[in-house]
């Protein structure tokens, strides 16, 4: 492969992962606010109607959810592809923490499709009882809530390193790298501090707000721009 080919082929996948930065965030989040749309809040029975009357927008809302977890792992990869030439080992354990977090993710969606059984199924719900429904929903939140965010944890370190890597490169205003880096580092504070102090998740969850700026920009600058291959004063 010549020269020039790996400088296409490394453009090509910095633009995947520009594209790849905000599809997660669409995935994810449309996931996230269809399911809690259905959801809702009140006793067992009153949500186990809600699910079962929107049972298939239910599951699309799982699928969505799990499509942004696994597209992770090709984020991982088209990253190390275009950070490869920088520093071969440090993209390579860059892209080990973030296929954790798709890993993570994917086996924490389990929970989720657990949780539709539970709501859907009259003979669970007669063979349990209302109460005991509940509190296995409740077991599989509490099991969700965790491996969101230890995957969650696994994406900030992975995201830490790349951020590095592309202000070590240039190949994005070293602004951006260093805010990158920054959100980045809120990450994994902000996560063992949910798992430490639960009851602080709904203030700690703030700390994502940075995140969302470094990735959306990140992710429109790669898709435009490709990677700057010019070095900056």
């Amino acid at each position: 492969m010549t020269s020039s080919e790996i400088d296409r082929s490394q453009i090509r996948y910095a633009r995947l992962a520009g594209f790849l930065f905000l599809w997660l965030i669409m995935t994810g989040l449309g996931g996230l606010f269809l399911n809690a749309h259905i959801v809702g809040s009140g006793a067992f029975d009153e949500t186990a109607k809600r699910v079962a009357a929107s049972e298939h927008l239910y599951r699309v809302a799982l699928c969505l959810e799990l499509i942004e977890t696994m597209s992770a792992a090709l984020l991982a990869f088209a990253l190390y592809v275009t950070l490869k030439p920088v520093d071969p080992l440090l993209a390579q354990l860059a892209m080990y923490w973030r296929l954790g977090e798709s890993f993570l993710g994917a086996a924490g969606m389990m929970g989720g499709f657990v949780r539709l059984g539970l709501y859907i199924s009259p003979k669970s719900i007669a063979a349990l009882g209302a109460e005991q429904s509940q509190a296995l929903v409740g077991l599989t939140g509490d099991a969700g809530f965790a491996s969101y965010n230890i995957s969650a944890a696994f994406f900030g370190i992975g995201s830490i390193l790349f951020f590095y890597l592309f202000f070590k490169s240039s190949y994005i205003p070293r602004t951006l790298s260093v805010f990158g880096v920054f959100a980045s580092v809120l990450v994994p504070i902000m996560c063992f501090g949910t798992l430490v102090f639960p009851g602080s998740a709904g203030v700690l969850q703030y700390g994502w707000a940075p995140m969302a700026v470094a990735e959306v920009t990140t992710g429109i600058w790669l898709m435009v721009k490709g990677v700057n291959r010019q070095p900056q004063g």
